[in-house]
């Protein structure tokens, strides 16, 4: 099975220079539980660098920038994404990560840019095109479920703060999909989650 182990450069993430060229990733939906408090603030501003060009850098707010993200490529198979997060959301993760969750739904979704060195653009190589539901992954040894966040902030990048936060998330009973592409034309898409018939 062909996964996907990307590692992006998180300080490009958040002061993106025209001359990078390497993985950037955002995370731009976050949602754990259906209850709001698990609602994350979409409270970062990043550069889109599909969007850069002339004099005007176009910026949107997302939840958080991603450091690294895996998926093994099988349809019953966790994402992984470890990413930067805001003191809001800090607060928020540890909140839940205190709490006995009765209902570890998640909705998510994220973004993963590379750089095209034949045609000089960046273009998404790892995205969903809609929002993706799933639910928290367990360690099955340890009996816990997967996320958490760091309470001392990161050192690397020191505006605006922010803080280390993982989650695994294993798809539902529902059938969606994720698109891969390996330069600006070469795309793909693949199946995550089982559709289970009732």
């Amino acid at each position: 099975m062909a996964e996907m182990n990307l590692s992006c450069d998180v300080m490009q993430g958040f002061n993106f220079q025209k001359d990078a060229q390497c993985l950037i990733g955002h995370l731009s939906q976050l949602e754990i539980s259906s209850d709001d408090k698990g609602k994350f603030e979409i409270d970062m501003g990043v550069s889109n660098p599909t969007k850069i060009g002339g004099d005007e850098e176009t910026k949107e707010k997302v939840v958080a920038v991603i450091s690294n993200i895996y998926w093994a490529g099988g349809h019953a198979d966790p994402i992984y994404i470890g990413c930067r997060i805001s003191t809001e959301n800090k607060t928020k993760a540890a909140t839940l990560q205190h709490t006995t969750l009765s209902d570890t739904k998640v909705k998510f979704k994220f973004i993963i840019y590379d750089y095209d060195p034949a045609n000089k653009i960046f273009y998404p190589c790892f995205h969903c095109d809609d929002e993706l539901e799933g639910l928290i992954a367990k360690d099955s040894a340890a009996d816990e479920l997967e996320f958490g966040v760091d309470m001392n902030a990161c050192g690397d990048v020191n505006s605006p703060k922010n803080y280390n936060f993982y989650v695994a998330i294993m798809p539902d009973e529902v059938e969606r999909k994720v698109n891969l592409a390996f330069d600006k034309d070469a795309k793909i898409t693949k199946k995550w989650g089982v559709s289970v018939s009732k």
